[in-house]
C-alpha cells in the first residue's frame, strides 16, 4: 500500500479500556479523521496499542514518519491496585506512625453490613518500619534521621524482597529535608529500588491520605515503568519518531518521565479524557450543562459538567485506598456491555458488577465465553447487530446467546427468552440511572436542566432507556462514540498539578503569605513547563485555593484566575458563593481559612479538528435494512429501520423506533423519541412532545 506523506502532521489519541482499545487519528492540515478499535490485551496493553496504531496507519495509508503526536489514556496503574499486582513495597515512617495505614479514618465501607471489610493494606506490617526523626508542625527539625540506622533498615527491606520503598514522615509537607536525605541514601545503598517520598507525591497535611497516596505510587511504580518502556519500544518499532504522552486524572497529558516518577497521577485517566472531550464538544454545540454517560465493556462512568466546566475532586478511593490527587470527579459502577447476568442464591436476576472483560468476553463473541452478559441480551433483542459488529469486522453469533439466556435465565424464571433478555437490559438501566442520580439530584441539581452526553461502546445503546428512567429530555451522541475517550486525549493539553498546604486564616495581612506561596508554586510550574520546550505564549498557570470557614473540617476548591495581592476581595466573594452553591448557605461574617494552595501548569498544544461534518444526502440513502427489534412488553417486536451513521443527513429529523450503526457504537432511538443530526455530525435525541 502506498503511504501518503503530504507534509501534514498526524495526531493519534488512544484509550485503553477493559474490553477494547480505541484510536482516533487527526490530520492537523484538515484531512479526514480516522477512527479505529481493536480488542484489548490485558496481559500487556502495549501490544494492543502498537498493533492498533499499525492497522490504522495502514488502513488510512499514512506514513509513520508523519505522526507527530501520540497520547494515550490508560488504566494500567488502577488495574494493578484493583488486582493487587503491584510489587512488594516497604514504608519508612516517623516513629509512632507505623500503623496509620491500618487505622485509617473512623469510617466504614458499609455502615450496617458487618461482612464488609476494609481492603488489606498494600504494605504488610512487617514492612512498615519506623525511623527516629521528627519535625514540628511548622517544619522545624526536632530530631534528624540517623542515616546509619536508616541504611540498616533499607538493606533489611531490600533483602526481604521489597522492590519499592515509600517514605512518609510527619509534617514533611512543611519541610521535605528529612525525606530527601533518606531518598538520597536509598539511591546510594539500594539503587535498584523504586523510591517515592510523600513531599514530592502530595505535599499536603493529613498523614493517612498522604501516606496512602505515596504507598500507591511506589506500589505501581516499577511495573508502570516497565509498561511505559515496552510502549516506547513498540511505538518506535512502528516507525513513529515521537514518544507517547499519557493522560492523567486531572484532565491533561504528561510526558513519560513524569509518569514514571508519579504513576499514581494516571488513576482513572481514561474516563477523565471522555469528560474533557465532552466539555469541548458541548462548547461547540452550545451545551454547557451536561451529564456524561460513558458505558464501556466493564463499567459505567458518570460525571457532571456545569457552566461548561468539568467537576473536580481532590480525593478518591481506588480499590478502597485513598488517593489524594486532583482529578476529574467521576462516579464509576460495575455495569458495562460485558457485565454478567446471573441468578443469585435466592433466584433473583442480577447484572454486574462482575464482567466477562475482553477475554473470554460475551458468549456471542465466539471467544469461549460461557456466562450471559448485557451484550448478549442486546444482540438477542435485535438492538445490536445479530451478525457482526465493528462494521462487519467482528462476527457474532445470536444463536449461542439465545440458547444461553434460555438455559441460564429464562427457563429457571419461567420467562420467554425476550422477556429474560429485556429484564437484563432493564436491570442494567436501573443501575445506570442510580449512578446518574448520585452525581446530580443527590447534589441538588435539577436533572431537567441537563443533556445526557452518551458515549463509550455501549453508552448510546442504553442512553434512550436511561433518559426515560431519569426524566431527561435531551441526549447527544457524538461521532464514533466508542472512541470519545481517545478523542478526548486529542482535545487536551499538557498539564501538571502542584500543591502546598497553607492552613492560613485569610486577612489583609496574611494574604501576602498566600501570594508568596503561589509564587513558589509558579516557579516550580514554570520550571516544568520549560522542560517541555513550550513557547511562553502557550503556557498558563491556573490557581485553586482549598478553603473553609474556621472550625470546619471539610473544605471546598475555589478556582482563581490568578493569585495576586489585589485579589483578596475577589477570592472571598468566590468562596462564599461556592459554599452556598454546594451546601445551601454561606456565613459572610465568619473567618475563612485557606487549607491548600494548588497550581495547574498548562502547556497548550495544537489540537486540530477531530470531527467531520455530516455529509449524508437523505434518510433513504442512509437506511441499511430493517429488522425486528424488541422494545419491551408495551411495544413488543417492531420492524425497525437501521441507519448507517456516516450517511445520515444533517438537519433532517426522523422518528423512532430506529437504530443507528457505526464502527464504534450503536445508538437506539425508542418509539417515543425523535432524532436529528447537527452540522458537526452529533445525533440529538429528544422525547416526542
Amino acid at each position: 500500500m502506498t503511504m501518503r506523506g503530504n507534509g501534514g502532521m498526524y495526531r493519534i489519541g488512544v484509550d485503553v479500556g477493559g474490553t477494547f482499545t480505541d484510536f482516533v487519528m487527526v490530520d492537523t492540515e484538515g484531512g479526514p479523521t480516522a477512527f479505529h478499535k481493536v480488542p484489548s490485551t490485558p496481559d500487556d496493553p502495549s501490544r494492543a496499542i502498537a498493533s492498533g496504531i499499525v492497522e490504522m496507519l495502514e488502513l488510512n495509508a499514512v506514513s509513520p514518519e508523519d505522526v507527530g503526536y501520540v497520547g494515550h489514556g490508560t488504566t494500567v496503574a488502577t488495574n494493578m491496585v484493583i488486582e493487587r499486582r503491584g510489587v512488594p513495597t516497604g514504608l519508612l515512617t516517623t516513629r509512632g506512625f507505623r500503623d496509620v495505614l491500618a487505622i485509617g479514618r473512623q469510617t466504614r465501607p458499609s455502615l450496617f453490613d458487618w461482612s464488609v471489610r476494609k481492603p488489606e493494606e498494600l504494605v504488610e506490617r512487617h514492612r512498615r518500619v519506623e525511623v527516629e526523626e521528627r519535625l514540628d508542625k511548622t517544619g522545624t527539625p526536632l530530631t534528624a534521621p540517623d542515616l546509619e540506622a536508616v541504611e540498616t533498615l533499607v538493606v533489611q527491606l531490600r533483602d526481604s524482597g521489597v522492590k519499592a520503598i515509600a517514605v512518609g514522615f510527619l509534617h514533611s509537607y512543611r519541610n521535605p529535608a528529612h525525606e530527601r536525605a533518606v531518598r538520597d541514601l536509598i539511591a546510594r545503598v539500594a539503587p535498584d529500588l523504586y523510591v517515592s517520598i510523600s513531599s514530592e507525591v502530595v505535599a499536603e497535611f493529613r498523614e493517612y491520605e498522604r501516606f496512602s497516596t505515596t504507598v500507591l505510587n511506589a506500589y505501581v511504580g516499577p511495573r508502570t515503568q516497565k509498561y511505559l518502556h515496552r510502549l516506547r519500544e513498540k511505538i518506535a518499532a512502528c516507525g513513529i519518531r515521537v514518544e507517547p504522552l499519557t493522560f492523567h486524572s486531572n484532565g491533561g497529558l504528561l510526558p513519560v518521565q513524569t509518569v514514571e516518577e508519579l504513576p499514581v497521577l494516571t488513576c482513572l485517566s481514561g474516563p477523565a479524557a471522555g469528560v474533557i472531550g465532552s466539555a469541548r464538544i458541548g462548547a461547540e454545540i452550545g451545551e454547557s450543562e451536561i451529564i456524561t454517560f460513558d458505558v464501556g465493556g466493564t463499567s459505567t462512568d458518570v460525571s457532571l459538567i456545569t457552566g461548561g466546566r468539568a467537576q473536580f475532586t481532590s480525593s478518591r478511593l481506588v480499590a478502597g485506598h485513598p488517593v489524594r490527587m486532583p482529578m476529574v470527579d467521576i462516579h464509576v459502577i460495575g455495569a458495562g456491555g460485558g457485565s454478567i447476568a446471573r441468578l443469585d442464591d435466592a433466584g433473583a436476576l442480577k447484572v454486574g458488577p462482575m464482567s466477562a472483560g475482553a477475554m473470554p468476553g460475551p458468549i456471542s463473541y465466539l471467544r469461549g465465553g460461557t456466562e450471559v452478559t448485557l451484550t448478549d441480551a442486546n444482540i438477542v433483542l435485535g438492538r445490536l447487530n445479530p451478525v457482526a459488529l465493528l462494521e462487519g469486522r467482528m462476527k457474532v453469533d445470536r444463536g449461542l446467546a439465545y440458547a444461553a439466556i434460555r438455559s441460564q435465565i429464562a427457563d429457571p424464571l419461567g420467562l420467554s427468552v425476550e422477556e429474560a433478555a429485556y429484564g437484563i437490559v432493564s436491570i442494567a438501566t436501573a443501575n445506570m440511572s442510580r449512578a446518574i442520580r448520585s452525581v446530580s439530584i443527590e447534589h441538588g441539581h435539577d436533572l431537567g436542566a441537563f443533556t445526557l452526553f452518551a458515549f463509550g461502546g455501549a453508552g448510546p445503546l442504553h442512553a434512550a432507556d436511561v433518559a426515560e428512567e431519569c426524566g431527561l429530555d435531551k441526549i447527544v451522541v457524538p461521532q464514533e462514540p466508542g472512541t470519545l475517550c481517545a478523542r478526548g486525549v486529542l482535545l487536551s493539553d499538557l498539564s501538571r498539578d502542584y500543591v502546598r498546604t497553607a492552613l492560613i486564616r485569610v486577612s489583609s495581612e496574611s494574604w501576602a503569605d498566600l501570594v508568596a506561596l503561589g509564587a513558589e508554586l509558579s516557579e516550580a510550574g514554570r520550571a516544568w513547563l520549560a522542560t517541555e520546550a513550550i513557547p511562553h505564549s502557550g503556557q498558563e498557570l491556573l490557581f485553586t485555593l482549598d478553603a473553609r470557614y474556621r472550625g470546619q473540617s471539610h473544605y471546598i476548591p475555589v478556582p482563581l484566575d490568578d493569585l495576586r495581592g489585589d485579589l483578596l476581595d475577589d477570592f472571598v466573594g468566590r468562596f462564599h458563593r461556592a459554599h452556598a452553591d454546594q451546601f445551601g448557605y454561606s456565613l459572610d461574617g465568619r473567618d475563612i481559612e485557606v487549607v491548600n494552595v494548588r497550581l495547574k501548569a498548562v502547556c497548550h498544544v495544537r489540537k486540530g479538528e477531530s470531527t467531520a461534518p455530516a455529509t449524508g444526502t437523505s434518510l433513504d440513502a442512509a437506511r441499511i435494512e430493517t429488522r425486528q427489534v424488541y422494545f419491551g412488553p408495551d411495544h413488543g417486536w417492531v420492524e425497525t429501520p437501521i441507519y448507517r451513521r456516516a450517511l445520515l443527513p444533517a438537519g433532517t429529523p426522523f422518528a423512532g423506533p430506529a437504530i443507528v450503526e457505526e464502527m464504534s457504537g450503536t445508538t437506539v432511538i425508542l418509539p417515543s423519541q425523535r432524532a436529528e443530526v447537527d452540522g458537526l455530525g452529533n445525533i440529538h435525541i429528544a422525547l416526542e412532545r
